[in-house]
């Protein structure tokens, strides 16, 4: 009986506590990875990260890694290439297609497949936000995506050759051979340039577009 009473008395234990889902960004924004509000996101962060990222895990040429925020203004350059007439708005888009990176990293294709785990929701999450930080739509127009996603391929195809020792047999192969593109060539830059550049193409092409960004959590 004193037994059971015992039990009977014992406090219930306490539930742990959820695990932390927001990284803090060098500029004091807080950004839940779960729940990602357009509010906390700042494009100097953005930048400031992509520019650290190494694209094909660092297995390049050259005296730098070659970084995301360098590919992104890669694939820029090719949208305009493949669409000479497309509006500021779509070139932004471009620029910030690998922008939820600058949270999660750049996985390799074949890592993502190797784990099993579906990173996609994650990215496009994130993605949203981003688009809605800067006044573009949560979720990009097909047509506008199938752009990107083609220039994002001819960039893969041309950094495989160009960086990371690919052949180009081998390189057209995985990502086929770009049709259109012009003439390539690719020098990594520092993290330092790589980010400076990347903000100057945003801020132009965001003044070319003339859009209305959300104010910043600061600003509300």
């Amino acid at each position: 009986m004193a037994a059971r009473e015992r039990k009977a008395q014992r406090k219930p234990r306490a539930k742990p506590k959820p695990a932390r889902a927001w990284q803090r960004m060098l500029s004091g924004r807080r950004l839940d990875l779960l729940a990602p509000s357009p509010l906390d996101i700042e494009i100097e962060d953005i930048a400031h990260g992509l520019a650290r990222l190494a694209r094909w895990n660092g297995q390049t040429l050259g005296n730098y890694p070659y970084s995301v925020a360098q590919h992104s203004l890669f694939v820029v350059d090719i949208c305009t290439v493949f669409r000479p007439l497309w509006p500021a708005k779509w070139k932004l888009a471009s620029l910030l297609h690998d922008a939820p990176e600058y949270v999660i990293g750049d996985l390799i294709s074949p890592f993502k497949a190797a784990v099993g785990i579906d990173y996609k929701a994650f990215e496009q999450k994130l993605e949203s936000a981003v688009h809605l930080r800067f006044g573009l739509p949560a979720h990009l127009p097909a047509s506008v995506e199938q752009v990107i996603k083609r220039a994002d391929i001819a960039s893969a195809y041309f950094e495989a050759v160009h960086l990371a020792g690919f052949t180009p047999e081998e390189a057209g192969k995985i990502f086929g051979k770009p049709r259109q593109a012009g003439a390539v060539t690719l020098t990594p830059i520092s993290t330092r340039e790589a980010e400076k550049r990347f903000l100057r193409r945003f801020q132009n092409l965001a003044a070319e577009a003339e859009l209305l960004p959300l104010p910043t959590a600061k600003q509300v």
